[in-house]
């Protein structure tokens, strides 16, 4: 069987090119996200297709960074399709195919390639960041605890749990504002 996975990193984004090109490719069931893809193991439909795929199949992307945006990412998931006995290959990557060994090599060069691109946004982003706030434009983000409301509440006799619950927010941050 051929299973097709599609996602797309914001809610604002479709779905239907992906997906129209993976049922091109032949994909029978189609596993869809809409879902950074900077971590594998916060999507919950990747984890289904992973779990879904028996010996045999193939599970089917447009692009490798649809499935993974890290070379470390991307080899777990591989070799963990590799133990099932699943192939596995890219529609719009031509030679993207983990049932030859030219593919094989290609999946790790494209890999590295995607994260080091990731790696490139997040230094811009950083060094977009310090610039702002060496010219006094960045001030970082809102406040969400307010600290003498907690210490107000402990001093009362609430318990950290309940002054956690009660202001909807992390018992470890009450307690790291009760010192």
């Amino acid at each position: 069987m051929i299973v097709g996975y599609a996602r797309v990193s914001t809610v604002d984004q479709h779905l239907d090119i992906q997906e129209k090109r993976l049922v091109e490719a032949g994909a029978e069931k189609l596993f869809s996200e809409k879902m950074s893809g900077t971590k594998a193991d916060n999507r919950d439909r990747l984890r289904d297709c992973l779990d879904f795929v028996r010996e045999g199949d193939v599970l089917v992307v447009t692009r490798l960074d649809r499935i993974a945006r890290s070379s470390h990412d991307l080899h777990i998931i591989i070799k963990g399709l590799e133990a099932k006995g699943v192939g596995f290959r890219c529609t719009e990557q031509a030679g993207v195919d983990t049932t030859t060994s030219q593919g094989k090599l290609l999946i790790g060069m494209l890999g590295a390639v995607a994260e080091f691109e990731n790696n490139l946004r997040k230094e811009r982003q950083r060094d977009g960041i310090e610039k702002a706030k060496s010219q006094g434009r960045y001030k970082g983000g809102k406040a969400r605890i307010d600290p003498h409301r907690v210490k107000q509440m402990l001093s009362e006799g609430m318990k950290p749990t309940e002054v956690a619950n009660a202001l909807g927010i992390n018992r470890a941050s009450v307690y790291r504002l009760s010192t």
